[in-house]
């Protein structure tokens, strides 16, 4: 974490200068058996190539709105900092008609083709996987971002003051995204984490600050790192206490 951070990209940037090879975000589905690690570099990589389709490809400006339709999944968070990359406003679970964006998980194709703008799809199949028939109307992730570039630079500076992030109906900006990250970050304390911070297991929605915060945000400023399950009501008895084990988490969230 660096003291001039004032974006969800800056602390992105910040954690790749400090130690790329951490593991930043641990994915599970429990539906599927799914499991993808990523660190710091890796997930940095798949944040340039989707913030240069977002520039690139899509057109995306600085406050341009793009309405996520997606669960907590490790590609939902590299959308959130691909946004923040080059400035357009990530606005959680919003309103389509009223997007410029959107971009959708396979479950809510429907609800997303009220967007008159561009429509990105996510399969959400393990390993980033792409839609069998890619569906009408819309983009497959899949197919579009392996291309894209490894570095990304945006046109325009992103200004911390304009808002980034729409949660649960309410507007964040930059600035209020990183302040808010750090206070949760240092309620969180280091349990676990050892000298790297806290390492969190959040089963909770990215509907929510808390999901959001829990589940990427409170370790891309405290140094930490994130278990990120979904479906964990399908883990049996006694699944929770192993993978806490397993993953040496300090702190769950669910």
């Amino acid at each position: 974490m660096n003291a001039n951070d004032r974006t969800p990209a800056d602390l992105l940037r910040s954690a790749l200068a400090s130690d790329p090879g951490r593991p930043l975000v641990t994915f599970y589905d429990d539906a599927t058996g799914e499991r993808v690690e990523l660190s710091v570099a890796t997930f940095a990589n798949w944040v340039a190539k989707t913030a240069n389709l977002l520039q690139g490809d899509l057109s995306a400006e600085p406050g341009d709105r793009a309405v996520l339709l997606l669960p907590a999944h490790w590609q939902t968070a590299v959308w959130l900092l691909a946004c923040s990359s080059v400035g357009v406003v990530a606005d959680v679970g919003g309103d389509p008609a009223s997007a410029d964006l959107v971009v959708s998980g396979p479950d809510s194709l429907d609800a997303a083709r009220a967007c008159s703008g561009e429509r990105i799809a996510l399969a959400l199949r393990p390993l980033g996987g792409r839609f069998p028939q890619p569906p009408d109307g819309f983009a497959d992730y899949a197919v579009e971002v392996p291309g894209q570039g490894d570095r990304f630079a945006p046109y325009a500076p992103v200004d911390p003051d304009e808002v980034a992030l729409v949660v649960d109906g309410v507007e964040l900006t930059g600035a209020e995204v990183v302040a808010r990250s750090r206070e949760d970050a240092g309620r969180l304390g280091r349990p676990g984490g050892g000298e790297g911070g806290v390492r969190v297991l959040s089963g909770l929605s990215y509907g929510t600050w808390d999901g959001l915060s829990a589940g990427l945000f409170a370790a891309l400023a405290g140094g930490g790192s994130v278990v990120l399950c979904r479906n964990l009501e399908r883990l049996g008895d006694g699944g929770l206490e192993k993978r806490v084990e397993d993953e040496r988490v300090g702190v769950v969230r669910r």
